[in-house]
């Protein structure tokens, strides 16, 4: 069937013309570009911070390149070769007029493009990430359920214990317990170092553990507690509870199919909220185990007053916050579509 041939809607409208409008205004694509139009000024925003505090920090790059013994002659030369004898708010537009086409500079220290080293840093950082993240979930979503089945019981008693300890404890501090234990005293992990997955999956995955563990142990226990906590409430608060219950409906019907459902929405909160501060605990993990992903770059970059650097790892740490919150709305309006955002 051509497109002369095409049934007409009252009105003399195209079909298909009425579905790209439903589809153009449907409330999720309206969330999407509402969220990455309010993106914009808050990474732009993110950028201007992180450039006004790293101008505070003493020195610069050519300091740093040359040493201490270098004379002001030699730095002031080599200032003006990388550019940075110019006022920060030039460099700064200079930087962000690029950023804008694509373009992330060059390094000011080993002149490398900002971008092929986000390529190399990103993948090392990703999988670290979402191993402690995907992991610690896992782990947390049953013992949760289990705690909550049964309030003060004996598992739930452990599991809060283990928790409290687990929140009490930094992950720096518990990434060198770890070290002290499983690579030096039983010498089953590797204390430094990575391993690319071309290399081999268990190659990977043993350089991986220890530090994986080291920022998903704290993160399990934060659920745990956060989703134990409001199942709890539920159970024990709400009428729709009692209603079930009153049913004949099993406990662990009610649990799964109505508290778990209405408590999944505070978890996907604190999740969402969780991911930034994820992305940039990294920092200091990847530093002890010398992972070279973004974190460990970002320190490096702070340390030689790499300005280029540091400002496209701020990006990337940005994107990463607001795209999470993003997938958070969209959860929320998947869980519940009752809920919408901008809908009228």
């Amino acid at each position: 069937m051509t497109a002369a041939t095409l049934p007409r809607v009252p009105g003399n409208r195209d079909p298909r013309v009425s579905r790209g409008r439903r589809v153009a205004g449907s409330p999720a694509l309206r969330l999407i570009v509402k969220r990455v139009l309010m993106a914009i000024p808050i990474i732009i925003g993110v950028t201007i911070l992180a450039s006004w505090v790293l101008s505070l920090i003493p020195g610069n790059a050519a300091q740093q390149l040359l040493g201490p013994q270098a004379t002001p002659e030699d730095i002031a030369l080599l200032e003006e070769q990388l550019g940075l004898n110019e006022s920060g708010v030039s460099r700064y537009l200079d930087w962000l007029g690029g950023a804008v086409t694509g373009d992330l500079g060059q390094s000011v220290v080993s002149g490398q493009e900002v971008s092929d080293l986000l390529a190399e840093r990103l993948p090392v950082s990703g999988e670290l990430v979402g191993l402690a993240f995907v992991v610690s979930l896992l782990v947390a979503l049953p013992v949760a359920l289990f705690a909550a089945h049964r309030p003060n019981g004996v598992f739930d008693r452990i599991s809060m214990v283990i928790s409290t300890v687990g929140l009490s404890v930094a992950n720096y501090v518990l990434a060198l317990i770890l070290v002290l234990i499983f690579a030096v005293q039983l010498g089953w992990l590797p204390a430094i170092g990575y391993t690319p997955l071309s290399e081999g999956l268990w190659a990977n995955l043993e350089g991986m553990i220890l530090p994986s563990a080291a920022i998903g142990i704290p993160l399990f226990c934060f659920y745990t507690r956060f989703l134990r906590g409001d199942l709890v409430d539920q159970m024990q608060q709400e009428e729709y509870v009692t209603t079930a219950r009153a049913k004949g409906v099993g406990s662990w019907q009610v649990l799964l199919r109505h508290a778990f459902r209405n408590s999944s929405f505070g978890l996907i909160t604190v999740v969402g909220l969780n991911l930034g501060a994820l992305i940039g605990g990294t920092v200091i993990v990847e530093s002890i185990f010398a992972l070279p992903g973004i974190g460990q770059m970002l320190l490096q970059a702070i340390n030689t007053r790499d300005f280029i650097v540091v400002q496209a790892v701020v990006v990337v740490f940005a994107v990463v916050a607001v795209v999470a919150n993003l997938i958070v709305d969209l959860l929320y309006v998947l869980l519940d579509p009752r809920i919408r955002y901008g809908s009228r």
